[in-house]
């Protein structure tokens, strides 16, 4: 079976080939032998990666030839089908399923996470193209509900994010352990967004405060050099020194460090789906709604939106409950088992899509 893949895959975006890596290995799971070509910003280098086959994914003739040698298309995980950070994502997007369509062949919309979709151009070309679809699996209720909303009547299924089925290699040392950290580690991500509200200062306020309880600090840039900008500009903010983490490290580093972590505070939903992968516990600090939404689904605290007027003394009261907690764990590890199993599950709806 030939399938192509679409998705914001090439751009150095961890969450996102972490994304990819995923469906790829939950297909090879389930077929081994399939056949994998992924649409991406760096073709060769995605190629290397993954062990796939990979096209320029602004090389339209060539994106449509794929497609039409192929089996079907998937489309996602991650939120590709939102206006929030472009007007032009939802067109593209959406055109890239336009030519399955055109092509005749089935179209799968695998684990995405559905708007914002804030202008009626979007909220149009969504709905049309969704009512093309063979499978429509969205990452939560929020996404389902929207889709409804702009007038998808086709079955949802509402499914985990991908990422939830991989594991943490255990061939991986612990990093902590090789920097001759003895502590127990609290491990933060922050990504940049605008607030009035001085967010990293109280983020920064509650991690003096734990530093001197005893924890080891470690600041952990999900994407790349973005984050480490964010990232840096917390560690000037403490009083008590931070132990900054590669920015380019792997995937698989990335995910042992997380699983390496007593607690886990962060922004980036990646870095969150990381913890609850590698039974970490961890508290989020929301800046979108697909924040809310993963951390109600694992049952994991949140101590509210970026913009919000949370305290200092808020998040670090909740963060000694967690870490206080003996239950903590194993309540996760409850939640999680479940939906890392149905992770994988959503590969084999996929399949089954393109054989009919």
């Amino acid at each position: 079976m030939k399938i192509v893949m679409s998705g914001y895959f090439g751009f150095d975006n961890m969450g996102d080939e972490a994304i990819l890596y995923s469906i790829i290995h939950a297909l090879r799971k389930q077929q081994p032998n399939v056949d994998i070509t992924v649409l991406s910003n760096q073709p060769e280098k995605t190629a290397a990666e993954y062990g796939v086959q990979a096209i320029n994914r602004w090389k339209i003739r060539d994106v449509f030839k794929a497609i039409r040698a192929s089996d079907g298309l998937i489309s996602g995980g991650g939120s590709l089908l939102q206006d929030v950070t472009s007007a032009k994502t939802v067109p593209y997007y959406a055109g890239i399923m336009m030519l399955a369509a055109i092509a005749k062949k089935p179209i799968v919309i695998y684990a995405q996470g559905i708007g914002p979709l804030n202008s009626l151009p979007s909220k149009r070309i969504s709905a049309s193209v969704m009512k093309k679809a063979a499978l429509i699996t969205v990452r939560d209720q929020s996404s389902c509900d929207l889709l409804r909303s702009i007038g998808v009547k086709k079955p949802i299924d509402i499914v985990p994010d991908p990422v939830l089925g991989m594991k943490p290699k255990s061939t991986f040392p612990n990093a902590f352990h090789a920097m001759e950290i003895q502590q127990k580690v609290i491990l933060v991500s922050v990504r940049d967004w605008s607030s009035e509200e001085p967010y990293l200062d109280k983020i920064a306020e509650v991690l003096d405060r734990l530093h001197s309880d005893g924890y080891a600090i470690a600041l952990l840039p999900v994407h790349g050099e973005h984050d480490l900008k964010t990232s840096q500009a917390l560690a000037e903010k403490m009083t008590n020194a931070a132990i900054m983490l590669p920015h380019d490290a792997s995937l698989e580093e990335k995910l042992a460090m997380v699983r390496d972590s007593t607690l886990l505070i962060g922004m980036r939903l990646h870095a969150l789906i990381f913890a609850a992968a590698a039974d970490t516990p961890f508290i989020g600090v929301s800046y979108d709604p697909k924040i809310d939404a993963f951390c109600q689904q694992v049952k994991q605290p949140i101590i509210g939106h970026v913009n919000d007027a949370w305290t200092a003394e808020q998040l670090y009261m909740m963060t000694v409950k967690q870490l206080n907690d003996p239950n903590t764990t194993s309540e996760l590890q409850k939640v999680t088992l479940s939906l890392k199993t149905l992770a994988d599950e959503t590969a084999t709806k996929a399949l089954g899509a393109m054989r009919t």
